[in-house]
């Protein structure tokens, strides 16, 4: 297998990709808080982890992606009540809404999707055993973890107990042993509530997350290779799931922690307060979601993406490239007599040794911009290169589909052969009329 290096948040270098087990790769990436409409920023990570995975697939690992749910919020039960329907029903329904727009932007569904309804008896269980190890307590129906039981907390942030100390505040009625503890249970008597052996309540987000991960990779003891997210989720959310597994397992709960930047609106980050929040489904409708994937790709991942009219006009405009070069070279492929269905062993394209090197798409990008260059010369040499042209052909769909672009390959029926060849003739015998019918008989199948 080739070489993959990846930024480790968690030490702040690149390091070379080993597995925990051989020649299978485990990842989990955090999923939406799913109560309302998913916004563009949402859909960073979706594409970014997507794109890893795809690597690993390409390279040969097995891949077991998981990315889940949250399904039990405080926004969530507020939501529920303002529209008048149930948590559940509210959840379902933004889930259904959420995968369709996965799928739009070009992005494989997760083998695992948890919720942490599903895993409540796990979850009451796995606080239970913090209670009883030590390492958390309950105060009047909530539970805390101890943080400065934690050995090294606050070394994935770069956060200190000495900086987060001297910015704690205590609330009046605090329960807690010390300002630094976070919740592992809440005792609630509002919305959707379990049992527990601390009263009625419901778990903190950080532990649904690191109770999922320990149910799914229970025969890794809980530890597994990738554990991603956005830049936001490094503290205290990640910070506060690899407490609670050193604390339950032992473990640092990921071998490599991956996080990239945020999407911004122009120059200015995208904010409910600033009133610029742009919804996914929205760019979907008046873009499509591949334009969008292209554009997400087009920055490296750590570093901030710009949104705007003119980014998404631009990548909306490459794309269309790309597109148009493989359906040109699909059909001049099978006039030739080639077969596209199965493509030739080939060399790579240059696309994946960018993408080995920390994700670097936006040289993966660089790559297969030149490839399709190349694709199209080898279209306008007169006579073709056979050869060369499907060797190009088929860099550049695989490029494209490592990359998730979803590339075609526009297959032709025999009477769509001898339509196109019609076209071609009649259009050297400038017979304009006969070569304009044709042209719209092949646009109505989609061909030309």
């Amino acid at each position: 297998m080739q070489d993959i290096t990846l930024f480790n948040s968690l030490g702040g270098q690149k390091e070379k990709f080993t597995p925990l087990v051989p020649n299978e790769v485990s990842i989990y990436c955090c999923g939406p808080t799913v109560y309302n409409d998913p916004h563009v920023g949402n859909f960073r990570p979706v594409i970014v982890f997507d794109c890893l995975r795809r690597l690993f697939i390409h390279d040969g690992y097995k891949v077991t992606f998981v990315s889940n749910y949250t399904d039990v919020d405080d926004k969530i039960i507020n939501r529920a009540k303002e529209l008048g329907i149930t948590e559940k029903e509210l959840t379902d329904s933004v889930i259904e809404e959420y995968r369709r727009l996965v799928s739009a932007v070009g992005s494989l569904q997760p083998d695992v999707t948890p919720r942490p309804t599903v895993y409540m008896d796990k979850i009451v269980s796995y606080v239970d055993d913090l209670v009883k190890n030590g390492s958390a307590y309950a105060a009047d129906g909530d539970v805390y973890l101890r943080v400065r039981k934690i050995k090294d907390y606050g070394e994935l942030s770069g956060n200190t107990i000495e900086s987060l100390e001297s910015g704690a505040r205590i609330d009046v009625n605090e329960k807690k042993e010390d300002p630094l503890d976070f919740a592992l249970w809440k005792k609630t008597e509002d919305g959707i509530k379990w049992a527990s052996p601390w009263g009625e309540g419901r778990p903190g987000w950080h532990t649904e997350c690191c109770v999922m991960i320990n149910s799914i990779f229970s025969k890794q003891n809980g530890l597994i290779d990738i554990h991603g997210g956005g830049f936001d989720l490094k503290f205290p959310h990640h910070e506060n799931e690899m407490a609670q597994a050193k604390a339950h397992n032992g473990n640092k709960l990921a071998r490599y922690w991956i996080h990239n930047g945020f999407i911004n609106m122009g120059e200015v980050k995208m904010s409910k307060s600033l009133g610029n929040v742009v919804l996914m489904k929205d760019v979907v409708e008046k873009f499509g979601g591949l334009p969008f994937r292209l554009l997400v790709l087009a920055s490296y991942y750590r570093s901030p993406a710009s949104f705007s009219e003119a980014t998404m006009a631009e990548a909306t405009k490459k794309y269309s490239q790309l597109e148009i070069s493989m359906k040109k070279a699909s059909i001049s492929l099978q006039l030739l007599g080639q077969n596209i269905e199965n493509l030739p062993i080939h060399d790579e394209s240059a696309v994946l040794p960018a993408l080995r090197d920390d994700l670097n798409t936006p040289n993966a990008l660089a790559a297969l911009y030149e490839e399709n260059k190349d694709l199209n010369n080898c279209l306008r040499t007169k006579p073709v290169d056979t050869k060369k042209l499907l060797e190009t052909f088929a860099k550049v769909y695989e490029g494209m589909e490592v990359l998730g672009l979803n590339p075609k390959k526009t297959l032709l029926s025999d009477d769509d052969k001898k339509l196109y060849m019609a076209y071609d003739e009649a259009k050297e015998k400038k017979d304009f009329a006969m070569s304009d019918k044709i042209r719209g008989e092949l646009i109505a199948k989609g061909i030309f």
